[in-house]
């Protein structure tokens, strides 16, 4: 009885206490047609920039072949009115990633793009963000090369897009995207302008995954839940607040709050690579935006339970630091309060007993209920809510064998390579 009410009094304390987590309303605000829009909760009502700064888009890609026709080509078609450019950095792919995209671009047309590759990644770093420091470097140099002649006048590039900013050397902002991230035309507009308006250094929106198959219905939706759990967007928002935490495929970064938070060489060796990023801007006191996406979503397919299981167990262990107590209170966590109220459900009907029974249906409700904002924005039958304590289970369980794949050497693994930890990294 006592373990139910600690179970029902830990949700009560979940929904009131912990950031509002559940709630599904911090999104970026959409402008209207005049270039101003009401306040929303939580958000902006951005107005046009007096002048469009310079994006790089940077693209880390690694055997991407299979996703890139269903998102290169968005990235190709922003409409934006400022000076950018596209950069995929091909980090050795054995699939033509580079050579796809070469002829996407030829297809499609759009925003000029650049495909590279930075090699090997050095002592230290992860491929990702090896990838990634290629592609800034390029990014900075190029678009710095091309506004050498700038003289801060009002003036129209060749596409007719502004270009009546200062010229300081380099590129004003780097849009950070995964390969399988496809955007609506106007995503690099709208992250510019909330960028601008609010004085911002890192905008970040969660992509909304794909669920099509059993198991990205009853995982998928839930992975966002307990990242938003373990990261209320509230908090993140928050300028004075601790937290901090960014979603790595779509990354909106001031390239001088980069530089002044020494990114990415101060975070190249970590696998969780989006949520260290803002802790990182934000220590070296960059403001950073965290919330869900409206018109951003992935493309890729996890159609099979080991999919989704590798995706989620290659870091779990990473964010619990390698440490097997955090392992052991993690796991504890989780069965109290998620596991606990079913089970003095079931166990109340057996013994006839009403008060685990009554303690335990609460508890459930209460889970279920902070569960459905979540399922209404991944547009899911609302029949998924009572069963979040059979997918707590699996993640529980993926938390565990990624912790046993650690201490078999095997690390975090992805696409090939299999990262060490942190301190025993070269």
């Amino acid at each position: 009885m006592w373990i139910a009410a600690g179970s029902l009094a830990a949700w009560l304390w979940l929904l009131l206490g912990q950031g509002f987590f559940w709630r599904t309303d911090v999104r970026l605000p959409r402008s209207g047609p005049d270039g101003s829009g009401p306040p929303e909760p939580d958000g902006f009502g951005p107005p046009e920039p007096a002048g469009w700064p310079s994006v790089a888009v940077v693209v880390p890609a690694r055997d991407e072949s299979a996703v890139l026709p269903a998102s290169l080509p968005s990235l190709l078609a922003q409409d934006y009115p400022g000076p950018a450019e596209i950069f995929l950095i091909d980090d050795g792919s054995s699939d033509g990633t580079g050579k796809l995209a070469r002829e996407l671009a030829d297809e499609h047309g759009g925003l000029p793009l650049t495909v590279d590759s930075p090699g090997d990644p050095g002592p230290g770093w992860t491929g990702k963000l090896w990838a990634v420091r290629h592609g800034m470097a390029l990014a900075t140099t190029r678009l710095a090369a091309d506004r050498g002649n700038a003289d801060g006048a009002d003036r129209k590039d060749a596409d007719g897009r502004d270009a009546d900013r200062k010229d300081d050397g380099g590129v004003d902002y780097l849009l950070l995207t995964d390969a399988d991230i496809a955007h609506e035309p106007d995503s690099l507009r709208e992250l510019v302008r909330a960028a601008e308006a609010n004085g911002l250094d890192l905008v970040s929106q969660m992509a909304r995954l794909r669920v099509v198959t059993y198991w990205e219905r009853l995982i998928v939706p839930a992975f966002v839940y307990f990242f938003a759990q373990l990261y209320p967007f509230r908090w993140v928002n928050r300028p004075r607040g601790r937290t901090a935490a960014a979603a790595g495929g779509c990354v909106l970064l001031r390239r001088e709050a980069a530089e002044r938070a020494g990114v990415p060489e101060a975070i190249r060796q970590a696998v969780i690579d989006d949520v260290a990023l803002a802790r990182t801007v934000k220590r070296s006191g960059g403001r950073i935006w965290l919330g869900l996406a409206d018109r951003v979503d992935s493309v890729r397919p996890y159609p099979r339970l080991g999919e989704l299981w590798r995706m989620v167990s290659r870091s779990a262990y990473t964010q619990l630091r390698h440490n097997p107590l955090l392992l052991l209170v993690t796991v504890a966590g989780l069965a109290a309060v998620y596991l606990v109220p079913p089970a003095a459900v079931v166990a109340g009907v057996l013994t006839g007993r009403s008060t685990p029974l009554a303690l335990g249906a609460a508890a459930w409700a209460l889970m279920a209920g902070s569960y459905i904002p979540m399922l209404r924005y991944y547009r899911q039958t609302l029949w998924l809510a009572p069963l979040l304590p059979l997918t707590a289970l699996l993640y529980l369980l993926m938390t565990v064998d990624s912790a046993v794949r650690h201490h078999l050497g095997q690390g975090a693994a992805w696409k090939g390579r299999t990262y060490a930890r942190p301190s025993a990294a070269p």
